[in-house]
Formats: C-alpha cells, sequence, structure tokens
C-alpha cells in the first residue's frame, strides 16, 4: 500500500513532519485531535457570555457552540440603545457563541420565532 498523500490544505511543515512520526506518536496526535474537536464543539459555559444573554434551547444547523437569545446595541451614540438599558436595546436576537482557535466568537443566526 502506497503512503497517504495529505491534505492539500494542510501546512507543508505539518505534512512532512507527521509522515516521520512512528505509529505511537501518530496515535497520540489522532488523540489529541479528536480532543480539541470534541473541545472546540462543546457548549460555551453560561458564565462566559455576555450579562444579557439567555440561552435557548433552539440549535442552529451547525450545531456546535451555545444559542442564546441577546438584546443589543446597535453603536450608534444617538441611538437610545446606547443607554444601556435592556428596554431600550434592539432585539432579541439569536447568537450562536463557538469557540474556534481558542477565542470565543459569537455570530448572527436571526430573530427568535416566537417573538
Amino acid at each position: 500500500m502506497k503512503q497517504p498523500s495529505p491534505p492539500t490544505s494542510l501546512p507543508k511543515y505539518l505534512a512532512e513532519g507527521l509522515a516521520k512520526q512512528d505509529t505511537e506518536t501518530l496515535q497520540k496526535v489522532q488523540n489529541y485531535i479528536e480532543a480539541l474537536i470534541e473541545y472546540r464543539d462543546q457548549s460555551v459555559d453560561t458564565d462566559k457570555l455576555p450579562e444579557t444573554a439567555e440561552p435557548v434551547e433552539e440549535s442552529d444547523s451547525t450545531g456546535s457552540g451555545t444559542v442564546v437569545k441577546e438584546k443589543v446595541t446597535c453603536g450608534d451614540d444617538s441611538c437610545k440603545c446606547a443607554s444601556g438599558d435592556p428596554a431600550d436595546m434592539h432585539g432579541p436576537y439569536l447568537y450562536r457563541y463557538y469557540r474556534e482557535n481558542g477565542t470565543m466568537k459569537s455570530e448572527y443566526v436571526g430573530k427568535p420565532e416566537n417573538e
């Protein structure tokens, strides 16, 4: 059997370095990668979410991260939402919080269906 070709998206230093490793080291790397993927796909701890975020049971299409209902400010200093009072803020909107490269990120999912 011929040695498999690495994905073209894999950095050269990884492709060359991994090919030189023994089987035991490759198994340890595989275990690490699987654990890292599991960590990144898990829900974000609610204590790490913004104060105004309210976790919801709905999940988005990716199934990873934590979906929350959140009221937000628009960034316009002359808008009433700039007061920070939740009653004056825009929304609620759904956002998905997830981890990417060790950093927590969020993305807009949409408006809640029942609001």
